[in-house]
């Protein structure tokens, strides 16, 4: 072979194996090697975020903090909202937990991250259910006062919201899952005071049955009170004693736990079922001081802690704030006001 020849098959070698090159970096669908590699390399790193999206399982509430608090709220800034991923449960994580919640059926809505939320929340990312930031609560704005100086709350469903002297309801609140509770009342017409929220109905059946089984016999006698009715009530008590002196054992309006269908004033026939400290000295008083953080219930005015709550000695009052809660507020001699106060 000349050299002009072996010139050429080497050139047209070089052609046939840049044309194999070319052909081996192409697909059926025109995408080159290095183009499939980096798509699976997109693919992957997808499916590893879709991994570590992962929605906690255990209950959360206020004040928790932690990773779960963090996956939770990375969950929800995944679904449009907008918060910090600080792995505190604050109030803002709180609101958002309540407007899903005020969104999606057959929710309890108390601002606690629980199993059902859990549920539905898995049904939000696979694309069943759809949720939009704000629509169930309105994102929490600059707070605003009542005339008396109190910060109106932002969540007025929030479980463990604290109202007192400080912190009122908005005046247009009313609760939407008002139900009456199966227990005995000490009088027959269907009055509105007979209602709780659902939640606090539940708990409240489970603790009389429970005291009944341990021989005591309770009744109900004043639940939810909307802001109307407080408002006639102060007014009256006010004119006979003085706004100062009524402030003492009658909340003015807003301030009134009572609005926000949580609580519940209890009695029984040794006191004439009356609403009197005498309650706390009888063997039904005695049990439900002992036992109410079983079933989600505290007495909200202890004595002892008047200084504190701004109220008097209120043995009767009960405020359902979940068993967690009442547990350790139970353990640590603890009002709501400290509480939140020495764990914050």
């Amino acid at each position: 072979m000349n050299r002009k020849s072996i010139i050429v098959t080497v050139f047209f070698t070089l052609i046939l194996v840049l044309a194999a090159c070319t052909d081996g970096e192409q697909t059926t669908n025109g995408q080159s090697n290095s183009e499939i590699d980096a798509t699976k390399e997109t693919d992957e790193d997808v499916k590893a975020d879709d991994e570590n999206s992962t929605l906690p399982s255990t209950e959360l509430q206020k004040l928790d903090e932690g990773d779960a608090v963090t996956e939770l709220q990375n969950i929800l800034e995944q679904i449009g909202y907008t918060l910090p991923t600080d792995g505190i449960y604050s109030g803002l994580t709180a609101w958002a937990i309540t407007d899903i919640q005020l969104q999606l059926d057959d929710l309890d809505v108390t601002g606690i991250y629980d199993e059902a939320t859990q549920l539905a929340l898995k049904r939000v990312l696979a694309g069943e259910l759809t949720v939009e930031s704000g629509d169930g609560l309105p994102p929490l704005a600059e707070p605003v006062t009542t005339g008396s100086g109190a910060i109106v709350v932002g969540n007025p469903y929030d479980q463990l919201a604290i109202i007192n002297k400080e912190r009122a309801l908005p005046d247009d609140y009313i609760p939407h899952d008002l139900v009456v509770p199966d227990v005995s009342f000490p009088f027959e017409e269907d009055l509105p005071k007979k209602q709780l929220r659902a939640p606090a109905a539940t708990a409240l059946e489970e603790l009389f049955n429970e005291a009944k089984e341990a021989g005591h016999e309770l009744f109900a006698q004043s639940g939810y009170r909307g802001y109307d009715t407080q408002v006639s009530l102060f007014h009256a008590y006010a004119s006979e004693h003085g706004e100062e002196e009524a402030n003492i054992f009658s909340a003015r309006p807003g301030e009134s736990e009572h609005q926000t269908g949580l609580s519940m004033d209890i009695t029984s026939a040794a006191v004439g079922y009356q609403l009197t400290t005498d309650f706390g000295d009888t063997p039904e008083g005695e049990w439900v001081a002992e036992n109410a953080h079983k079933f989600g219930f505290i007495i909200r005015y202890p004595e002892g802690k008047e200084d504190i709550t701004q109220y008097q000695y209120e043995p009767w009052h009960l405020r359902y704030v979940g068993v967690r809660a009442a547990t350790e507020m139970l353990e640590n001699d603890q009002t709501m006001e400290e509480y939140f106060t020495e764990n914050e």
